[in-house]
């Protein structure tokens, strides 16, 4: 087994993440404790008890999936010695970035659950209610969306938010503009232009202000140097660098997720499994989208580690 680390995004939050985590593992516990403390919020509760609504917001939605994935992360270091070193690369969807800088020693906790915290709000606020909009198209190749982006910048801003997956392309931008690319997606034969239930249009030039928020935010935080290396969204390249870890953190805020360059890349490495700590298995399933050969991990209950740290110890 040739181990990467792979850390979800928005959209795996659930109402029930991290109850697993936290009653069969102390060092779990922990983690979700602290992350209270550092917010001044009952998030825990919000994130085990609901409402979903109040979870879903993405100031909720943002330090609460971290928290689920580097719990899993301490747990296997704490209950079964597995630390994060086991792997080659770690990275992470979006605001999984962060968490992968987290549990790989580059940002303290505390300082990771407010850094996400601003940055739910500051991506909240930076559009208003209507004005932005994010599609998915399904069945696109990197080509379509391209054309169809093209075709709606005649409109207004869009761009390619998210490349996931081969045949899952996001994007994002003004709503009418959004909108005219789909219609031109649909004229090329793309199998389906679908817009998502979001409540802003994430990782386009309408996410300015936010960049700015976290441009600030970050100025004042210490980034070591990564336990391993970070294949991030902005490069879909291993990055060791602090301060390019931190800049890059500024530009994934307006710029593209290169997710399924970054999953290509480590298979290209030698990378056969990969290990999805935290809540729900959106990452894994999306694997088998992306290239052949590769095996998923979902690590979220004591079932799961146990399993995934017998398995990787041989």
């Amino acid at each position: 087994m040739t181990l990467a680390f792979i850390f979800p995004g928005q959209g795996s939050q659930n109402v029930g993440m991290g109850q697993a985590l936290s009653e069969a593992f102390p060092a779990a516990k922990e983690v979700f404790q602290a992350v209270d403390d550092a917010l001044n919020q009952k998030l825990f509760a919000l994130m085990t008890g609901g409402p979903i609504e109040d979870l879903t917001l993405t100031e909720n939605a943002q330090p609460a999936l971290m928290a689920c994935s580097v719990a899993a992360v301490r747990a296997l270091k704490a209950e079964f010695g597995v630390d994060i070193t086991a792997a080659k690369y770690a990275a992470g969807h979006s605001l999984g970035e962060y968490s992968a800088l987290c549990a790989a020693g580059v940002v303290s906790l505390e300082d990771t659950a407010k850094l996400l915290k601003l940055r739910g709000q500051a991506m909240q606020k930076a559009v208003a209610p209507g004005i932005g909009a994010m599609s998915a198209l399904l069945g696109a190749t990197p080509e379509d969306a391209a054309k169809a982006v093209e075709a709606g910048s005649k409109i207004g801003i869009v761009q390619i938010a998210n490349d996931n997956a081969v045949g899952q392309i996001v994007i994002s931008g003004e709503k009418a503009a959004v909108e005219a690319a789909n219609a031109a997606a649909t004229e090329m034969g793309v199998k389906r232009a679908m817009m998502l239930p979001v409540s802003a249009p994430f990782h386009c030039e309408l996410m300015a202000t936010a960049a700015e928020a976290m441009k600030d935010a970050l100025a004042d935080v210490t980034f070591n140097a990564p336990a391993l290396p970070i294949v991030n969204n902005v490069t879909a390249q291993p990055v060791t660098d602090p301060e390019q870890l931190k800049a890059d953190l500024v530009t994934q805020v307006t710029g593209q997720v290169r997710w399924r360059e970054s999953i290509q890349w480590m298979a290209g490495q030698g990378i056969t499994d990969l290990a999805e700590p935290g809540t729900g298995k959106v990452l894994t399933v999306m694997l088998k989208r992306i290239t052949d050969g590769l095996t998923g991990h979902r690590l979220d209950t004591l079932e799961a580690l146990e399993a995934f740290a017998l398995q990787l110890k041989g």
